[in-house]
Order: structure tokens, then C-alpha cells, then sequence
């Protein structure tokens, strides 16, 4: 976990700065700024804040009909199947149990952010 609040959680050195709120353009955007500045967004590197926060930024991609895919829901697609496909893991209670329960030694946020590095590389990959 972060040593100090606002130390960024699972970030290479020389990663750039999150970007301005008015200059986000995804859900990446968000988790970028979170990366940076975890404690300013979930309270103690909590992976349960985050999967409720990514609930409501889903919920307000369909309220205002956003053309954005969405690879964080809870129950299928995305982040979830991937994690079922390339791990094995069962996702019924959502990423965020899964990636606790599967992963237990690790701080949740850094093997959260760890994850979704390999999931956005993989992403690029015409077969997935």
C-alpha cells in the first residue's frame, strides 16, 4: 500500500500526471487520476470503493447515453470475463472479490491496477 496518502499505487516511474477532470476522455482517464492519488478517491485501498465508484461512473455513461465501452461491470464482460478466461477465477461476486480472494497477499489496489495494465495490453490484441 501507498506509504504516504496521495502516493500513486502500482505506477512505473515517470508515469505522466492525470489528466484535468474537464480533459477526461474515458474510464481510463479516471483510474489514471485514482493511480495518482488513491487516498483522494477510496478510503484505505479499498477495492470494494472503487467497484462501487466505477458502478456509478457506469450508471452515468447510460444516464446520459455516453457512446463509451465500459470493461469494469460487475457481473460479465470486460475485466471480469477476462479474468475468468486468462485466470480461472469466478467472478459471480464481481472483479473486485475476485481479485481479494485470488490474490490475497497482494495490497488490493496494487493488484488491481497491476491487472488491468495486463488487461488493457491484452486488449490490443486482435484475438481477444
Amino acid at each position: 500500500m501507498p506509504s504516504e496518502e496521495g502516493d500513486a499505487v502500482g505506477a512505473p516511474g515517470g508515469e505522466p500526471k492525470a489528466r484535468a477532470v474537464k480533459e477526461w476522455r474515458n474510464v481510463y482517464d479516471l483510474l489514471d487520476a485514482v493511480r495518482q492519488r488513491p487516498n483522494a478517491w477510496v478510503r484505505d485501498g479499498s477495492l470494494q470503493e472503487l467497484a462501487v465508484m466505477m458502478s456509478g461512473y457506469h450508471l452515468a455513461l447510460q444516464v446520459h447515453d455516453a457512446d463509451e465501452e465500459f470493461a469494469f461491470g460487475r457481473g460479465s464482460g470486460g475485466v471480469a470475463s477476462w479474468l475468468s478466461r486468462t485466470r480461472g477465477w469466478s467472478t459471480a461476486t464481481g472483479w473486485d472479490a475476485a481479485i481479494m480472494e485470488n490474490l490475497p497477499g497482494e495490497p488490493p489496489l496494487v493488484a488491481f491496477f497491476r491487472l488491468v495494465d495486463a488487461y488493457r495490453e491484452a486488449a490490443d490484441q486482435p484475438d481477444l
